[in-house]
């Protein structure tokens, strides 16, 4: 049980890395912007490597290495890449309402997380 917990660890260390690296890249490419490009570059680029490590590791044989690279390294570059895996796993299986009801769900309720965590904090201050 050790050694998946520490391959997630040092995983998710190498992904923030990462993480933070490509946020600062974003901003010397194209300097400050409203629109979130380092947050939206990490999301798509995490959410196509999660693809292209699932597929390859369920051919090749290296699930094995799911601990490290799919939880460890890209859920901490997005756990994005592990909601879009998720939603798609769901939709491939036929399931599409439910895949549907994964994603809205995920948005509705993480922006309304996010607002009510604001409010407290907030409330604290004043």
């Amino acid at each position: 049980m050790i050694a998946p917990v520490l391959q997630v660890a040092v995983g998710g260390a190498i992904g923030a890395v990462m993480r933070y690296l490509t946020g600062i890249g974003m901003v010397r490419l194209f300097g400050h912007t409203a629109f979130p490009l380092g947050a939206l570059t990490v999301n798509v680029a995490g959410s196509f490597a999660m693809g292209l490590f699932v597929g390859l590791a369920a051919h090749r044989g290296l699930t094995h290495l799911s601990p490290f690279v799919a939880t460890g390294i890209l859920g901490g570059f997005t756990t994005f890449s592990a909601f879009s895996l998720e939603a798609v796993t769901l939709y491939e299986r036929g399931a599409v309402g439910l895949a549907a009801a994964y994603v809205l769900a995920n948005v509705v309720l993480s922006i309304t997380a996010l607002f009510a965590g604001l409010a407290l904090a907030r409330s604290f201050a004043a």
